[in-house]
């Protein structure tokens, strides 16, 4: 008699949702699930929901019917932000019959199923080239269009430990890349501070520190960082730690000082701009940039977006995604008045989005003017040019690179050529097999 028992998994949203999602998969795969195939119908569905927009609300459901719908029969167990955000709403679609608003929750539903081996980290990521690892989780911060400090509270960090062995086993298991992430990274260990076992708080400097012990030829990215929590620990232990990109991904999400007074953000223009030019002092090199933007929010007016031109062209970013504003139920933007038209909304992404390429072209140059080498991460073969791999470098920008499929997941050496606004031609010095790959 055949007891292999299939599941299916579907996650929408975060970095945070697909590690959680892969934790997960391999909590399964430890009691003798093994995912479904595209023809088979499954005998568990799990659906990890995103909420930060209404848009995320609706795709939710969408999915959990789809899946009800080509499984039939099947038991779905729904988890993430929506599902903590609306119980009620998630439990009364078809086929669900766990609803989990709390991740503390993971391992009695587990049980429930005969799952009683919950891993502590995960030790493959699903589909992935670079690995994301889970640092902390919660945010406890109010900014005025984000429901996510509804959904998931407080903060709660990781044993440092647990993180490095998760990355040790990552790395072992032939992982190059590996994105530190979280849902507020920069508040990993603030619930750390007042251990009472001896142990030594650790903050985000420390975990890099501790992390750049880890060898093998692996780099490690930062998801994001705020920049009020960007100080002098932190900028020297950048500099310090060898497998660290200098890549950082601070969130503006405005340019103007009254637009993110409205936001509730935590620092204005000035002080933003000083700490980029704070970690490019210390780090050298030129660093990338990258970061977020909302266009649209109530009430933006033509000089305030002009200004977050301004600010953007100041911070020389890379690159920007560019997010155009969309009102979140539960949120105090969603009540604001002036909400901005959406063909000005739109008008306004476009300006940006021109903007954004017109500032990566001139950081992909000035790559190239620096002379500097590359350490190349191919992910795939090049659809444009034959005889050419594509991936990202330390700076994270796209490169395309004379190359096989041998050479994919293996750093390759090279140096930049020429650029479009999309990316960087660059000539192969050598394929490293054994050298570090971020200086």
């Amino acid at each position: 008699m055949n007891l292999e028992r299939t599941c299916r998994l579907v996650t929408l949203g975060c970095k945070v949702n697909q590690y959680e999602t892969q934790l997960f998969r391999e909590a399964l795969e430890q009691s003798g699930y093994r995912e479904a195939l595209d023809h088979e119908s499954a005998d568990l569905c799990v659906v990890n929901t995103c909420t930060v927009t209404n848009n995320g609300d609706s795709r939710s459901r969408q999915v959990i019917r789809q899946l009800a719908k080509k499984n039939p029969g099947t038991k779905t167990i729904v988890m993430g932000c929506y599902a903590t955000r609306d119980p009620q709403a998630v439990s009364q679609l078809p086929n669900v019959i766990e609803v989990i608003t709390d991740k503390r929750e993971l391992p009695d539903v587990l049980g429930r199923f005969g799952i009683v081996d919950m891993p502590a980290g995960i030790s493959q990521f699903e589909g992935h080239r670079r690995a994301f690892v889970k640092i902390q989780d919660g945010c406890i911060l109010k900014c005025s269009y984000c429901i996510i400090p509804t959904v998931r509270p407080g903060v709660r960090s990781r044993r440092p430990v647990d993180i490095e062995e998760e990355i040790r086993r990552l790395v072992d298991n032939g992982y190059r890349e590996i994105v530190i992430s979280g849902v507020h990274v920069g508040h990993f260990g603030i619930d750390t501070n007042n251990l009472k076992n001896g142990d030594k708080p650790e903050r985000l400097g420390d975990l890099f520190r501790r992390l750049d012990r880890i060898p093998g030829d692996w780099r490690m990215r930062l998801s994001s960082i705020e920049t009020v929590e960007v100080n002098d620990d932190f900028i020297k232990a950048a500099g310090d730690c060898e497998h660290l990109c200098p890549q950082f991904h601070p969130a503006l999400q405005s340019g103007s000082d009254t637009v993110l007074q409205r936001m509730r953000r935590r620092y204005r223009v000035d002080r933003f701009l000083s700490r980029l030019n704070q970690i490019r002092d210390m780090l050298g090199n030129d660093p990338a940039f990258t970061t977020d933007v909302i266009v649209g929010f109530p009430g933006e007016t033509d000089a305030e977006f002009e200004e977050t031109l301004e600010t953007c062209r100041r911070a020389r970013f890379m690159k920007v995604h560019v997010f155009p504003f969309s009102k979140r139920d539960g949120t105090p933007a969603a009540e604001m008045p002036d909400q901005v038209p959406g063909s000005v909304i739109k008008d306004r992404v476009h300006a940006l989005g021109e903007l954004e390429r017109d500032l990566a072209l001139d950081f992909y140059q000035g790559r190239i003017a620096s002379g500097a080498d590359q350490f190349v991460l191919p992910e795939g073969i090049s659809e444009e040019r034959p005889g050419f791999v594509k991936g990202t470098d330390q700076w994270y920008v796209p490169v395309e690179v004379p190359g096989t499929a041998t050479d994919i997941n293996q750093f390759v050496r090279c140096r930049p050529l020429s650029a479009t606004r999309e990316l960087v031609i660059s000539e192969r010095i050598e394929s490293l097999a054994t050298v570090d790959a971020n200086v």
